[in-house]
């Protein structure tokens, strides 16, 4: 991991790959096919649950009246989804734990 306090993608393929000794490529292949699997499974509207780590769903926001903070205009916004991830116990009491 970086010495920032954030996991990115090569950081979780490099992690994979020295955890499980595998060939660099053969790590991003995985992760690359979890995240595509998740990606068309939200875009399914289908709810993903991974136990111990947390759920994925999608929530409907409305359409609503917004202001452009740059111009201060007040604008309509269309309604659309928001992807919503719920942390699971396990998560929550490992995070809570440090």
């Amino acid at each position: 991991m970086t010495d920032k306090s954030t996991l990115n993608r090569s950081d979780l393929i490099h992690q994979l790959a020295e955890r499980y000794y595998l060939p660099p490529a053969v790590a991003e292949r995985l992760v690359k096919t979890i995240l595509d699997a998740m990606i068309h499974a939200l875009g399914k509207h289908h709810r993903i649950e991974i136990r111990g780590f947390g759920s994925f769903d999608l929530r409907y926001r409305e359409s609503r009246k917004a202001r452009n903070p740059k111009t201060g205009e007040m604008v309509q916004t269309d309604g659309h989804y928001v992807v919503h991830f719920k942390p699971g116990k396990e998560l929550k009491d490992r995070v809570n734990r440090t």
